[in-house]
């Protein structure tokens, strides 16, 4: 029997808080364990990069030595290798990064500073915590207040549908519609992300000064926002990875080896936007998630919101939480967004009968099934809920 859910307008949003309020007395405080779980996540992305070179030296060392080996052995390898890397990659973001500069981990004991909100990826430590096509900062503003606390709202820069308004209204059949997001997905992190994350930066700036805030993306040199996007995010990150790494390789085997491994970074970097897309965009996008028309006037309604705007995807074993970047767990992120990775697993029955309890809809699918969900959405098949009075 389909269950019946309770219209949002009827929830006891003060009850609903409280009942969410508890979870923190349940679960506890984070301690060490907690900090060693993200430790081996973050040593099996570690595990992964390094797998990765391994397979590329190795089979440019046998390309150029005396042990050729086929064009054939040479790029399947090359594809494992890129996919390990880019694997690697989105682990770092969203494994690592992304809690830590929620703050998740500044409660542990004797915790190390560069493990911290303040002190991860801060000043110099970006060229070893993450280097990457976004900024730290930018993307923590972005990401951290503007998303969190508005989501679902005007405010919220990553509102699928608000952003997409442009390709829902072009004049174009549906096929190419869907072409465009799907070649978009190959190149979302330094095409929208990186550009997206400093306008929202530029916008906090802007209302400090009084002045409305810009919808446009700079990309010209002649643009102070336009030189920092490429001297600041995409050229620090784009010669690192497509010129500095390959040139390692030089004395292997000359240009050719540094071309044939600049190839391999590319599709690195594109395994990585494919795979970062696939577990990020669905998390709030699709026609049975709510928007929203005014801020929370609550932490109830806060709460409430984050139930209605979220939807979590399969979870299990670390192995699988790790492939889905922890954000498998995205209703209890949006409930508690500076947690350990590791709470998320302890509290998500929690949270399921708290749902329960309310007659709130639970939603968890599979990743596969949101993406495609989130497509439709994308090219205007289909729309966000919204319901007046929340």
């Amino acid at each position: 029997m389909e269950q019946k859910y309770t219209d949002y307008r009827d929830v006891d949003q003060q009850q609903l808080q409280h009942d969410i309020d508890a979870i923190k007395k349940t679960i506890g405080t984070p301690n060490e364990e907690d900090f060693k779980h993200l430790l081996k996540l973050e040593l099996w992305g570690r595990l992964s990069n390094f797998t990765g070179f391994a397979l590329i030296l190795l089979i440019t060392y046998l390309s150029y030595a005396q042990y050729s080996i086929s064009s054939l052995v040479f790029w399947s390898v090359g594809f494992v290798a890129a996919f390990l890397i880019g694997v690697a990659n989105v682990s770092r973001w969203s494994n690592v990064t992304h809690p830590i500069l929620h703050g998740a981990y500044d409660k542990v004991p004797n915790i190390p500073k560069r493990y911290t909100k303040d002190g991860f990826a801060a000043g110099k430590r970006r060229w070893i915590d993450w280097m990457d096509w976004i900024k730290p900062d930018a993307w923590s503003f972005e990401h951290n207040i503007m998303h969190h606390y508005h989501l679902g709202e005007a405010d919220d820069p990553d509102n699928v549908e608000k952003n997409l308004v442009w390709l829902h209204e072009a004049k174009m059949p549906n096929w190419v519609k869907y072409t465009v997001v799907y070649l978009f997905a190959f190149t979302w992190k330094f095409t929208y992300y990186a550009p997206n994350t400093l306008r929202i930066l530029e916008n906090k700036a802007r209302r400090k000064r009084g002045e409305a805030d810009t919808l446009d993306y700079e990309t010209s040199l002649f643009n102070k926002n336009g030189r920092a996007l490429w001297f600041e995010y995409i050229l620090p990150y784009g010669i690192l990875k497509f010129v500095a790494i390959p040139f390692l390789f030089f004395p292997l085997g000359g240009l050719e080896a540094v071309a044939n491994v600049a190839i391999i970074m590319a599709f690195s970097e594109i395994f990585a936007n494919l795979h970062s897309f696939l577990v990020i965009v669905p998390n709030h996008s699709a026609e049975d998630i709510y928007q929203f028309s005014t801020p929370h006037k609550t932490q109830g309604e806060y709460y409430l919101r984050q139930i209605m705007g979220s939807v979590n995807y399969n979870t299990g074993s670390d192995l699988i939480d790790f492939g889905h970047g922890f954000l498998n767990y995205q209703i209890e992120h949006h409930l508690f967004p500076n947690m350990p990775l590791s709470f998320y697993q302890k509290m998500q029955p929690i949270v399921k009968e708290i749902c329960k309890k309310h007659n709130l809809e639970y939603r968890q699918e599979s990743v596969f099934k949101r993406i495609l969900m989130t497509v439709d959405l994308m090219v205007g098949k289909t729309k966000l809920l919204t319901i007046e009075g929340i």
